[in-house]
């Protein structure tokens, strides 16, 4: 399963993570620099287990526990109507 953005979504990088524009509801979102880089990976054509693994391989959890974050984050970005999935 491969996520993309919606056209109508703008990223912009900041200085602690990245902050998502819905321009449809006109709402905001911040990632922080781990939900930043999980959906870049993600965005990137990495799966979720791909994504935990390297967010294990650089932080301190595990890869259940990061798998268990990666899962959330989709389904959070799902919810909000940020992202596709193909």
């Amino acid at each position: 399963m491969t996520l993309t953005m919606r056209s109508d979504v703008s990223a912009t990088d900041t200085e602690d993570g990245l902050v998502l524009l819905d321009q449809r509801s006109g709402r905001y979102w911040h990632l922080n620099r781990s939900g930043a880089a999980m959906l870049r990976m993600l965005l990137d054509g990495r799966t979720p287990q791909e994504t935990a693994a390297r967010i294990a391989q650089s932080s301190a959890v595990t890869e259940s526990a990061a798998l268990t974050d990666v899962e959330r984050l989709m389904a959070l970005l799902r919810k909000a109507k940020l992202v596709t999935s193909r």
